[in-house]
């Protein structure tokens, strides 16, 4: 039982944070703005607590129709050291990537707290993402798709399973 007032934060936080998790998506070195704005846009409506990019390919900002810049962090990284030093603790990072080595997003159960991170369409994620990354995941795709089409899909998954895996 919360009785006094710091026991109270404790358990409030137990409740909120362990309980519902939380999630974060980005884009490692994406080729356009507006990718960035669609992929806000979908974190916005389905969920996320936070979006981020990481690297320097475009220079204009993303399109933001939903006020997605009031309603949620972004963050940016200049590399993708930079970034990983900085995952919250104890999330898990989940790379999406067309890779041999990758689970099917079908059979994926989502960490409680994770980051996910998408490559650009003609590059994918960098070895060091891939090679850091705690889970890859893949679609059932014979071509990739576009990188924020693939973040609102394991953004979709994620929230239609209800059991996490840590």
């Amino acid at each position: 039982m919360c009785a006094d007032r710091l026991e109270y934060y404790f358990c409030a936080m137990e409740t909120d944070n362990l309980k519902q998790g939380f999630f974060g998506i980005g884009i490692q070195n994406g080729k356009t703005p507006e990718n960035l704005g669609v992929l806000w846009r979908s974190a916005q409506n389905m969920g996320a607590s936070f979006i981020f990019t990481i690297g320097n390919r475009y220079s204009k900002q993303a399109c933001d129709t939903h006020k997605a810049v009031g309603a949620m962090p972004y963050f940016h990284y200049k590399t993708f050291e930079d970034f990983y030093a900085h995952l919250p603790k104890g999330a898990m990072l989940v790379g999406v990537e067309l890779a041999e080595n990758a689970q099917p997003l079908e059979e994926f159960k989502h960490p409680r707290r994770c980051v996910y991170l998408l490559g650009a369409e003609d590059h994918g994620l960098s070895n060091a993402a891939i090679e850091k990354a705690h889970y890859l995941v893949k679609f059932k795709s014979i071509l990739s798709l576009n990188v924020s089409v693939a973040g609102s899909i394991v953004m979709y998954d994620r929230g239609l399973k209800t059991e996490f895996s840590t």
